[in-house]
């Protein structure tokens, strides 16, 4: 058999995870007794709240261990449905809404539904990683748009209306961001919005860090400006983030129901449902007491200042304030590295693990994630900061 044949070339043609990648070598580097201070994985530091555990321990005394529909359990969806009601501002029925396993998984499905092949889907730069790959595997063609630095990075409207060609499919919004932890506000989300129903195009809407904002910022849903928006936008969000189950792999998408059939098709063929008792504890999550989050949140938030107010005062270094996530991404390009090469020195002689920029869309910056203890932030930014004043 012909060698270049062996393997599909759009799976051949993935990236693996830098993200991964780092938190590997630096696990292996801890392994062999080294200290290592991590800003590489976006993972909360906080054990999954008693009640959403109970939840699931309790499902499983119940012999809750059977296959569940595709689309998730009854009760869940509904929940889903009535959250996204009352919190978002989004009209969806039970039947518009697929639980999957994890965020991550979400969005696969749905690029892996929408798109044709050589049909084009605008991503904002900087953005997750994983999107231009999962749109490769789709078929389609990824389109990065770069938002402007001294714009918070965001894309404006002229920037949307001058990317769209006939091709166009579909653009990813991201907000609150990962890498940048930028948030549109409900004035940008509207003019882009209106772009989308102008064009006729899908907005894939990842929300899944909308409940980590600060500074009095508030999460907008871009699908709750109107019933023509409503009815392009495809919305991803989960569980990990907000609640602190990122081992549990629970996500879920809404949209158009003949998009939600698609995903819901797809899916019967390859996971099959959502793992039935975690299911039951993300039921207690959205039903349950909401406190968990804030406490979270408000911990996430003291360590931005902190990290935010170190940044600052290294002397070459410039960072966008982030407004929600748990990310940092400061602009390295006065340094003379390029992302990979900064992220490899850094971890290499100060134990200082961060992600490099370029998988991200921005060769120029790197990512902090400061979802990790406060020790690890001050002790890490200690290595960081003198890293920078040795180059």
């Amino acid at each position: 058999m012909d060698e270049k044949n062996l393997i599909n070339k759009r799976i051949a043609a993935i990236a693996p995870s830098v993200t991964l990648g780092v938190t590997s070598k630096a696990n292996a580097m801890q392994a062999e007794g080294k200290k290592v201070y991590s800003f590489a994985a976006g993972e909360p530091d906080f054990d999954t709240p008693e009640h959403i555990k109970a939840a699931a321990v309790k499902a499983l005394a119940e012999g809750k261990t059977k296959y569940t529909p595709v689309a998730g359990i009854a009760q869940l969806r509904s929940a889903i449905a009535d959250k996204l009601s009352k919190e978002n501002g989004l009209s969806y029925t039970q039947n518009q809404i697929v639980v999957n396993n994890g965020a991550k998984h979400s969005l696969f499905n749905v690029f892996a539904a929408i798109c044709q092949d050589g049909d084009e889907v605008i991503i904002p730069a900087p953005f997750w990683l994983s999107y231009p790959e999962m749109v490769t595997i789709a078929g389609g063609k990824s389109v990065i748009l770069h938002g402007d630095e001294k714009n918070d990075f965001k894309i404006t409207p002229q920037m949307l209306e001058s990317a769209i060609t006939p091709k166009t499919k579909a653009v990813v919004i991201n907000s609150p961001s990962n890498p940048s932890g930028i948030v549109y506000n409900g004035n940008e989300l509207k003019a882009l919005a209106e772009v989308a129903v102008k064009h006729g195009i899908y907005v894939v809407s990842d929300e899944i860090y909308e409940k980590t904002i600060y500074d009095n910022t508030r999460h907008v849903s871009i699908g709750s400006f109107s019933k023509e928006i409503l009815d392009l936008t495809i919305t991803v969000n989960g569980f990990s983030k907000a609640y602190s189950m990122t081992g549990w792999r629970l996500g879920y998408c809404a949209g158009p129901l003949k998009i939600m059939k698609a995903v819901d098709a797809l899916q019967s063929h390859s996971t099959s449902g959502a793992v039935t008792f975690a299911q039951y504890g993300a039921l207690a999550a959205l039903k349950g007491p909401q406190d968990c989050v804030a406490t979270m949140v408000k911990a996430f938030d003291e360590r931005r200042i902190y990290m935010y107010k170190r940044m600052l005062a290294i002397k070459g270094l410039s960072c966008v304030k982030p407004t929600g996530a748990f990310y940092m991404l400061p602009n390295i390009s006065k340094f003379g590295l390029d992302s990979v090469k900064f992220s490899e020195l850094l971890l290499d002689a100060h134990g200082v693990a961060v992600v490099p920029g370029a998988p991200f869309g921005v060769d120029t910056h790197v990512r902090l994630s400061y979802a990790c203890g406060m020790d690890t932030i001050e002790q890490g930014m200690n290595g960081f900061e003198k890293f920078l004043k040795e180059l």
